[in-house]
C-alpha cells in the first residue's frame, strides 16, 4: 500500500508530490498525458505544432499524436484550452505569479464574491513565500513593450506597486517564474547553455520553454512544474533525506475506490484504478490518502464517474475563468511586442481584476485580430451588447484596416483583460448525457453561460476594457482595437472549491473532502473563488503546499514545516546535481 497517490502532475499535484516525498512518504503520481523531454527535437517554436487542439503536442490527449484528443461535451460555442501531460498547463503558461488579492480571503474587505477562502490572507503568506523561493519567482526583466505599458499606466496616475501584496490600484513589473537572462541570453541568436542562462527573450512561451538550448531540465528558463517540482520529487532521496516519488505517465485514472465501511460517518478512500493509455490494461493501487489534481474539468469528472457522494450538489459547480478580453494598440514606434516572456508587466484593480501586457509571436498576433465575439468590424456584429469603450474599433479587423494594423507586429501592444469573476452555480462541469462515453467512461460536459455572467462580472469586464484603452492612449497608441474576445476558457478554477460551510463547498478548510475522508484536492478547482482576477497558479501552488502539510500532520503524524525550515530552490546546486545524476 502506498502512503499517497496523486492523480495529476500539473501545477498543484507536482507540488504535493515534492513536499511529501521530501518528508519521506511513499508517493505515486499518475498522469494521464505524456512526459516530454523538453528538447527542441520534441518541441518547437511553431504555434500550430504546439497548440493545435487536434494534433498539437499541447492538446488534451494521449502521448500518441496519431490518436485523437480526448473529447469534451461543450454545449456552447467556446474553446476549452487545456493541456494533458506532466506539468499540465504550466508547460505553456506565461509563468506569471502574482499573489491573490487579499480581499478574497476570510476577513477581507472590498467588492468581491461572497465565497471567500476559509482563512485569512496572512495565513497563506508563508506558503506564498515558500513557493516563491522554490520555483523561484523573481521580478521580471523589462523590455520595450513593458516600458511602453508602464509608461501608459503611470501617465494614467497609477502608482508603481513595490511589494507583492495587491493593496491598491497600481502597476508593476510582473513577479514571474522565469529565470532572469544572463550571459548571451537575449543578446545573441540561438544562444546555448552555459554561455546563456535564463530567459533568451525568444517570445515563444506558449509553445513550451526549450531555452536556453542545452540547459539541464531544472535550469530551463520557464519554471513549469515539469522543470521545477517534478524533478525535485523524483530525486528527493538525493538532495534531501526524503524518498523519491514514482511517476507514471500515460496513466488515466478511471475511479477512486472506497474502503468497505460498516459504521456511520463518511466513507474512506482506499486507492484508485487506472488505465494505461498505451496498453489499455487496467491497474488498481491502494493508498492511505488520495489527492486529486487533474484540473477543474477532470477532477469533478473523476469524482462523479466514481460515484462518490455529492449531497449538496456542489461538485463541479462554480466554474470561474476570468472572463477575458483583448485590447490591442498600434504605435508609430518600435514596441518589441514579439520579444520576451509572455507577460512581464501588469496593472491591478482590486475588486475588478487585472490588465497584462502580452507577448505574441507573429502568427498568433495575426490570429488575435480575428478572434472576436463581436463579429466583423464595420460589417456586422454578433449582438453581444459590448461597446468599444473608447477604442477606435470593436470586433474582427478586415481589409485595409487589418493590413495597416498588422503591417509591423513589433509596433503593437496587446493588453489582456482578466476579470474577477463571481462564482456562479450555472457554470459547471457534469457528466455528459448527450455524448457517448470514451475509453475512460462518461466524458465531461462543461457548461458556461458566456454572455449571461453576473452583473458584477460584466461590469468588471467593461471597466477593465475601458482602462486598457485609457492606458494605451496614454502610452501613445495611434489606433486601438477592442476584440471582445471570443469564448476561450482558461484560468479555470473553483469547481471543487474550499469553504467553511459544508452547504456550499466541496472541501473543508484543510483541503479534504467533506464527504469522503482521505480524499484531498490540490489543483485550481480547490480555489474558493476567482482570486481577485489575477493569474491563479501561484495561489493554487501555495494552497497545495498548505494541503501537503495538512495531509502530513493529520494522516502521518508529522509536523508542519513551512515557517520552521528554509525552503530549497529547484535551481540549487544540490538539486541540479541530483537531476543530472538521475538523467532527467
Amino acid at each position: 500500500m502506498r502512503d499517497v497517490i496523486l492523480v495529476g502532475a500539473g501545477g498543484g499535484g507536482a507540488v504535493v508530490a515534492k513536499e511529501l516525498a521530501q518528508r519521506g512518504l511513499d508517493v505515486l503520481v499518475l498522469e494521464a498525458g505524456p512526459r516530454w523531454a523538453h528538447t527542441d527535437k520534441e518541441w518547437s517554436h511553431y504555434e500550430s505544432k504546439a497548440n493545435n487542439p487536434a494534433s498539437g503536442y499541447f492538446r488534451f490527449g494521449p502521448s500518441d499524436l496519431k490518436k485523437g484528443p480526448w473529447r469534451r461535451d461543450l454545449p456552447q460555442y467556446c474553446y476549452l484550452w487545456q493541456t494533458g501531460g506532466v506539468g499540465g498547463s504550466t508547460v505553456h503558461y506565461f509563468g506569471n505569479c502574482p499573489r491573490a488579492m487579499p480581499g478574497v480571503f476570510a476577513g477581507g474587505s472590498g467588492d468581491y464574491d461572497a465565497h471567500r477562502f476559509p482563512f485569512g490572507y496572512e495565513e497563506l503568506r508563508p506558503y506564498y513565500e515558500w513557493v516563491e523561493h522554490t520555483l523561484p519567482v523573481q521580478t521580471a526583466p523589462m523590455g520595450t513593450k513593458e516600458q511602453v505599458f508602464l509608461r501608459g499606466a503611470t501617465r494614467m496616475g497609477l502608482p508603481v506597486q513595490t511589494v507583492k501584496d495587491i493593496s491598491q490600484d497600481s502597476c508593476r513589473p510582473q513577479e514571474n517564474a522565469i529565470l532572469q537572462p544572463s550571459g548571451k541570453a537575449g543578446k545573441a541568436k540561438n544562444p546555448k547553455y552555459p554561455q546563456a542562462k535564463g530567459c533568451t527573450f525568444c517570445g515563444h512561451c506558449l509553445e513550451g520553454c526549450i531555452e536556453p538550448k542545452g540547459a539541464p531540465r531544472n535550469l530551463r528558463a520557464k519554471r513549469s512544474t515539469d522543470t521545477s517540482y517534478v524533478p525535485m520529487a523524483l530525486t528527493a532521496d538525493k538532495w534531501s533525506k526524503g524518498r523519491k516519488a514514482e511517476l507514471v505517465a500515460d496513466a488515466f485514472v478511471l475511479r477512486v475506490n472506497l474502503l468497505p465501511t460498516a459504521g456511520p460517518g463518511p466513507p474512506l478512500a482506499g486507492g484508485v484504478t487506472w488505465r494505461s493509455t498505451k496498453t489499455g490494461l487496467e491497474h488498481t493501487e491502494e493508498a492511505r490518502v488520495v489527492v486529486l489534481a487533474g484540473g477543474c474539468v477532470e477532477t469533478p469528472r473523476l469524482w462523479l464517474r466514481s460515484g462518490l457522494p455529492n449531497p449538496n450538489d456542489q461538485v463541479g459547480r462554480g466554474l470561474t475563468d476570468h472572463y477575458p478580453d483583448f485590447v490591442i494598440g498600434r504605435f508609430s514606434t518600435y514596441t518589441g511586442s514579439t520579444r520576451g516572456p509572455g507577460s512581464n508587466a501588469r496593472a491591478d484593480y482590486p475588486g475588478a481584476g487585472s490588465l497584462e501586457v502580452t507577448t505574441l509571436p507573429p502568427a498568433l498576433q495575426a490570429y488575435s485580430l480575428a478572434f472576436s465575439d463581436s463579429g466583423m468590424a464595420g460589417l456586422y456584429d454578433n449582438g453581444t451588447g459590448v461597446t468599444a469603450e473608447g477604442a477606435d474599433v470593436i470586433g474582427r479587423l478586415v481589409g485595409k484596416r487589418l493590413k495597416t494594423f498588422i503591417r509591423d507586429v513589433d509596433k503593437l501592444i496587446n493588453v489582456l483583460v482578466l476579470t474577477d469573476d463571481d462564482v456562479e452555480a450555472q457554470n459547471r462541469v457534469t457528466l455528459s448525457q448527450s455524448s457517448p462515453p470514451d475509453e475512460h467512461g462518461a466524458i465531461p460536459r462543461v457548461e458556461v453561460q458566456y454572455r449571461k455572467r453576473s452583473a458584477r462580472t460584466r461590469r468588471n469586464r467593461e471597466f477593465l476594457a475601458a482602462k486598457a484603452v485609457e492606458l494605451l492612449r496614454a502610452a501613445g497608441a495611434k489606433e486601438i482595437a477592442r476584440m471582445n474576445l471570443a469564448p476561450v476558457l482558461f484560468h479555470l478554477q473553483s469547481t471543487m472549491r474550499m469553504g467553511s460551510d459544508i452547504a456550499d463547498s466541496v472541501l473543508d478548510p484543510n483541503g479534504e473532502s467533506w464527504f469522503v475522508k482521505r480524499v484531498f484536492v490540490a489543483d485550481n478547482s480547490a480555489l474558493s473563488n476567482g482570486v481577485g482576477g489575477v493569474n491563479p497558479t501561484l495561489t493554487a501552488q501555495a494552497l497545495a503546499t498548505r494541503t501537503a502539510e495538512k495531509i502530513f500532520a493529520s494522516h502521518f503524524g508529522g509536523d508542519p514545516w513551512v515557517g520552521k525550515e528554509s525552503p530549497v530552490s529547484s535551481i540549487d546546486a544540490a538539486v541540479t546535481k541530483a537531476v543530472k545524476a538521475a538523467g532527467l
